[in-house]
């Protein structure tokens, strides 16, 4: 059984610089680095991989790759992004403290179920922080809200598209 998440990793341009984005503004301590220099296959790399501590004692990591080309881009918020939860108190300090800082700062989104705040982080991630609001674990429950038949009605929809088209 998956007891949970222990670390999401991503690419960075510079470790120190996506260090101070998740350490000294979102308040994530760097807990471990991990230097690489030969990889299983056996090619040699030199490669840093750093963690950043969540509150639930999950990660997020970034690999620092100089020698290894990878396309940084912005992300468009449907292609990638990562929440985190946050509470009312530190939605709206985070929100006042990225414009202060002039890092792009978006929202604040009502989803209904949450309300969310969007960072666009030094290599291009956007980092949303995301607050639940009191109806949350009612409408996150598949037992009653409906998101297997909203899959299937999806589906069902792009197979008639795909054969009218």
């Amino acid at each position: 059984m998956i007891k949970g998440l222990h670390h999401n990793a991503y690419r960075c341009r510079d470790s120190e610089e996506t260090r101070g984005f998740y350490e000294d503004f979102l308040g994530l301590p760097l807990s471990h680095t991990l230097e690489i220099r030969e990889t299983l296959s056996g090619r040699m790399t030199e490669t840093l991989h750093t963690f950043y501590r969540l509150g639930d004692g999950s990660y997020l990591a970034f690999f620092e790759a100089p020698d290894m080309a990878f396309d940084f881009k912005r992300q468009h918020d449907y292609d990638l992004h990562i929440a985190l939860e946050v509470d009312q108190t530190v939605l709206e300090k985070k929100f006042a403290e990225g414009k202060a800082r002039g890092i792009e700062t978006r929202g604040v989104s009502d989803h209904g179920f949450i309300h969310s705040i969007y960072f666009r982080d030094p290599n291009g991630y956007v980092i949303e922080l995301t607050m639940k609001m009191p109806n949350h674990d009612q409408a996150m429950d598949p037992a009653s809200n409906g998101a297997r038949a909203k899959l299937d009605r999806w589906q069902a929809a792009k197979r008639q598209s795909a054969t009218a088209g």
